[in-house]
């Protein structure tokens, strides 16, 4: 084929792929979030990614049905899952005679949304989300369990300063009711839910289109309300709004934030934020926001909260629940781009063989031993010179360098060298063990 009629390689606009220094190190971010969950009692499921469209999209609309990458095939209907929380509500619904509940499960996969590819958002992405799901009722303690999870995750991923904001959807709806404003509590929390992005004074101005001057006034005094976590109980408190589900959102998030302490997490990593809002309509009660301190502008790195209607479209048995996700292709491109964290390695191996023999049998032998007692091992067999060889061992970072020649097979021994210090030694199989293990 000439020249002229080769397809030049290229990747669609939207869709990560990473050099293999970058995905090691995303697959070990996945794989400790995914130690994580699993610590806390958390059990993997994974649902296709692939779905019958009238299922998935039986409560989606607006925005969202727009964004979902719908085909046909054949006489069937299909469409690309956008989240994992849709599928968990079928999943739920479909095997219920065979789950036990409380249900706590994981996911961690990709899910796809026809957006606009922007930096750092993807069309293809993975999503990292726990829940746990009720039957019938689920206990508030779970709320504060939750918040515990997202603390020893971000830890466990190396993060310290970060900050888990709390709120609860009552307490807005509840404030609204009190004011005549409940037909138009969704709008005013989409507004409000824009607070980091556009500022108070932005969200003032859009407010004003919606309420009066009165309300307008008592719903930015709410959003002002400051000081510590039980300075702000203080406060909501002083409001002195007699609605039921006010009090019922008050005394949920006094009752979570004691637990949270209960669950030892610090209490500086947990905030009261109230102008934590969460535009997504099926939260009824808690939310949350993760936030890495020093780099706020990344926007929220883990999301979530409590739903009492997950499975309305697919059964009338109410089965309530609470979670989050962890968008992991966008957290992993922002700790990249804002020099966080570095892809150094070239290699998840610990020790590369460097063949400089004919003998690729004792070479082969040497790897075997090694990686049946658990050590990572790649071998280079190729015909090339030792410094060609050590070059490539620095270029993939690995730790240890094995030189196998006529000598050390005839000594029925190896050479290694570590490749940080550059100490040399020729020693025996079982001694190597001891080093490398």
């Amino acid at each position: 084929m000439s020249e002229s009629n080769k397809i030049k390689p290229r990747t669609l606009p939207g869709f990560m792929e990473l050099l293999p220094n970058e995905q090691i190190l995303f697959n070990k971010m996945k794989d400790t979030i995914k130690e994580s969950y699993e610590e806390s009692g958390f059990i993997p499921i994974n649902t296709p990614i692939i779905e019958d469209a009238n299922v998935l999209l039986a409560k989606a609309g607006g925005e969202t049905e727009k964004q979902i990458y719908r085909f046909t095939k054949g006489e069937n209907d299909l469409a690309l899952r956008f989240d994992l929380t849709v599928p968990l509500a079928k999943y739920v619904t479909e095997y219920y005679d065979k789950l036990s509940f409380p249900f706590r499960r994981y996911q961690i996969g990709k899910v796809y949304r026809g957006e606009k590819p922007q930096r750092g958002r993807y069309r293809e992405f993975y999503q990292c989300d726990i829940d746990i799901i009720g039957d019938g009722k689920l206990s508030i303690i779970n709320d504060a369990e939750i918040p515990s999870i997202i603390y020893n995750t971000f830890k466990k991923l190396g993060f310290d300063d970060f900050t888990i904001c709390i709120n609860n959807r009552k307490i807005f709806n509840g404030f609204f009711k009190s004011l005549d404003l409940s037909d138009k509590s969704q709008d005013i929390l989409r507004v409000i839910d824009k607070i980091d992005k556009i500022g108070k004074d932005k969200v003032k101005e859009e407010l004003s289109k919606e309420v009066d001057n009165n309300s307008l006034e008592m719903i930015m005094k709410f959003l002002s309300i400051d000081g510590n976590n039980q300075e702000k109980i203080n406060q909501l408190e002083s409001l002195d709004v007699k609605d039921e589900i006010f009090q019922e959102g008050l005394n949920d998030l006094k009752l979570i934030l004691k637990y949270i302490g209960d669950f030892g997490v610090p209490e500086q990593n947990i905030k009261l934020d109230l102008t934590i809002a969460r535009g997504l309509d099926y939260y009824t009660g808690t939310v949350y926001e993760t936030f890495l301190n020093k780099y706020r502008n990344m926007g929220s790195v883990c999301s979530g909260g409590r739903y009492d209607n997950l499975t309305e479209y697919y059964t009338n048995r109410k089965m309530p629940g609470v979670g989050i996700s962890i968008g992991l292709s966008r957290l992993f491109f922002q700790l990249i781009d804002n020099n966080i964290i570095s892809a150094d390695n070239e290699s998840i191996s610990k020790v590369i063989i460097l063949s400089m023999t004919d003998d690729y049998g004792y070479c082969a032998n040497v790897a075997s031993i090694l990686r049946e007692n658990g050590v990572k091992v790649q071998v280079n067999f190729e015909d090339q010179k030792l410094g060609k060889k050590f070059k490539y061992a620095d270029n993939i970072k690995v730790e240890y360098a094995i030189i196998i020649g006529d000598d050390e097979v005839q000594n029925n021994k190896i050479s290694l060298k570590n490749m940080k210090t550059g100490e040399q030694q020729i020693i025996n199989i079982e001694e190597a063990l001891k080093l490398l293990k």
